[in-house]
């Protein structure tokens, strides 16, 4: 029978494992977009700037830590995220960052000053907008992500794809685009490639996950789910 102090050492080291998963750059990035949508190793060493054999490598740490899952097919494997929880996580870890480190601001302000469009748009106005009818909502992502989860309302037009199809898109509303989160430039992009050609365009900080953390119905495939607010 363990002692109390045993107790607490073995649960403490448990809870230091899936910390030190997290303890790395690629690992967090790997997750943000593993919670975006289930992908193979060799996709995900693309997007990230890693060699497959890092990529793997790094997987099998946060598989370690029970964060992520995987399936194997033939030769490919798939990795995806262990459950909604790590994705709530990785929204928490990023406001702790946010309200502790204050050079994440900074950071920020450099890379967004200059470019033209990148106001804040909040939840609440998007709505709003939304079922009054003035905004068209661009999801930004890879056509992949958009059919793992999206917010209702969007329109799946993939950054590759835009320049195709801006004589779809109407001018006499405002078009807020969005991608995976404050921090990915998918949506700043498009809203740089919008307001040049003319557009009304805004881009909302928030993902899809952002946006069920909120309590907020999320679009999966032809379905909405919807998860409880939290107090």
């Amino acid at each position: 029978m363990l002692s109390p102090r045993q107790y607490k050492d073995v649960i403490c080291e448990h809870f230091a494992h899936v910390a030190k998963a997290l303890g790395s750059a690629k690992r967090i990035e790997l997750l943000d977009l593993l919670s975006q949508s289930p992908r193979r190793v060799e996709g995900l060493a693309q997007l990230t700037g890693m060699s497959v054999a890092n990529t793997s490598q790094h997987l099998q740490v946060l598989r370690g830590a029970a964060l992520v899952e995987a399936d194997k097919a033939g030769s490919f494997v798939t990795y995806r995220l262990a459950g909604p929880d790590v994705a709530a996580l990785l929204v928490e870890i990023r406001h702790v960052a946010e309200s502790r480190i204050a050079e994440v601001d900074r950071v920020t302000r450099r890379f967004l000053a200059g470019r033209e469009g990148m106001e804040r748009v909040d939840q609440e106005t998007l709505v709003d907008r939304i079922r009054r009818g003035e905004v068209t909502l661009l999801d930004v992502r890879p056509s992949e992500e958009y059919e793992a989860g999206h917010i209702p309302g969007a329109i799946s037009v993939p950054l590759s794809e835009l320049k195709k199809r801006l004589r779809t898109l109407p001018k006499d509303e405002v078009i807020v685009a969005y991608c995976r989160g404050p921090y990915c430039v998918l949506a700043m992009e498009a809203v740089g490639l919008l307001s040049a050609k003319g557009f009304q365009a805004a881009r909302l900080e928030d993902g899809v996950q952002d946006w069920r953390a909120r309590g907020y119905a999320v679009a999966l495939g032809g379905a909405l789910q919807r998860r409880a607010a939290r107090a």
